[in-house]
């Protein structure tokens, strides 16, 4: 099973996509801020980091860097409503994808397929 690491700060978004995640098969630990993840980075395998990159504490891109140094095999998805901070995400975490809210449940489960190159089998 696909296990999911979700970062957001915002707790009715983060239960939102969570149980979306969750309803479409993968197995999600969700976070409410980069510092929280690093820990779960460290000491678990995780194979998508997906952050919402505007947090307190510790932005996103920032994260990621973190992810990359010690669970390099994790993929990285942003989420986030900033097109500013899509724009410094693309050219700080090129290999990352950056999925813009708002957004339908259903594009953010093929994204994470696509990222898997899954066929599209969830329904939301």
């Amino acid at each position: 099973m696909i296990r999911i690491l979700l970062a957001e700060d915002d707790e009715a978004m983060r239960t939102y996509l969570g149980r979306a995640l969750e309803n479409a098969g993968y197995e999600v630990v969700a976070v409410d801020r980069g510092t929280d993840a690093l820990p779960y980075l460290r000491n678990e395998k995780f194979d998508l980091l997906l952050s919402d990159i505007v947090m307190p504490e510790m932005d996103g891109i920032e994260l990621a860097q973190h992810c990359a140094e010690v669970s390099p095999g994790t993929k990285v998805m942003f989420i986030t409503g900033f097109a500013a901070v899509t724009l410094r995400a693309s050219r700080e975490a090129p290999q990352a994808k950056v999925l813009s809210k708002p957004f339908h449940l259903r594009d953010l489960v093929l994204e994470v397929q696509r990222v898997f190159g899954l066929s599209a089998q969830a329904q939301i």
